[in-house]
């Protein structure tokens, strides 16, 4: 078999039914919304400073941030561009992230509450788009070609390395099965068969959640 002979979009469904991942309510983001500003959106938090290093923002004065959370990203680069939008279907992760908005008197940024499931056609196409921490999506495919229609110039994703939220060895030591979830793989070979060659690196350290690579 050629590797063209598999669909990885369909694969990926495939795993995310095996792996019994079930979508999270915006409530349950909700409620994790402070923690999530205090855990990981820190201007010090070593991820993030690893992903805006990547970010080429020449030529580019408009952002698409999907998944925003508590303004992560957003607000890591409203210094540097015109103008920013914040996309989440958590309200309590987008009253967040106006909040430390305001704070830093980031006028910039504009906040959207919409799903990656939900019609984005009256959504504003931005220089960049960029999803962190936010594509273990229902659909690959379908999210991969809404996020590079929504970008006139770059497209940054970030997705796990680990195949597990939780470190096999911990969940074998406690005699659980390894739920195993769809990783980087599956989405890199949906961008191929989608026609786009993506460019790959790697952020390294501690998922600010859990102890997992991204």
């Amino acid at each position: 078999m050629l590797i063209d002979d598999i669909d990885f979009a369909d694969l990926y469904l495939q795993q995310l039914k095996l792996a019994h991942r079930t979508e999270k309510t915006p409530d349950h983001w909700d409620q994790r919304a402070e923690k999530m500003a205090e855990n990981c959106a820190s201007p010090t938090d070593s991820y993030l400073q690893q992903l805006i290093a990547k970010i080429d923002l020449q030529g580019a004065q408009t952002l698409f941030d999907m998944g925003c959370g508590p303004g992560t990203v957003s607000l890591a680069l409203a210094d540097k561009l015109t103008t920013i939008y914040g996309v989440d279907y958590s309200q309590g992760m987008l009253n967040v992230a106006a909040r430390r908005a305001a704070a830093l008197k980031a006028d910039n940024v504009h906040l959207i509450q919409r799903a990656w499931e939900e019609d984005w056609s009256d959504l504003p196409r931005c220089d960049i788009a960029v999803a962190s921490r936010s594509t273990l999506v229902a659909d690959m495919r379908q999210a991969m070609s809404k996020l590079n229609n929504q970008a006139r110039l770059r497209v940054y994703t970030t997705h796990l390395v680990s195949t597990s939220f939780v470190s096999p060895a911990i969940q074998r030591a406690a005699g659980r099965e390894v739920i195993e979830l769809p990783n980087y793989i599956f989405a890199l070979n949906v961008l191929y068969q989608m026609g786009i060659y993506a460019h790959v690196d790697f952020i390294r350290g501690q998922n600010c959640q859990q102890d997992n690579s991204t």
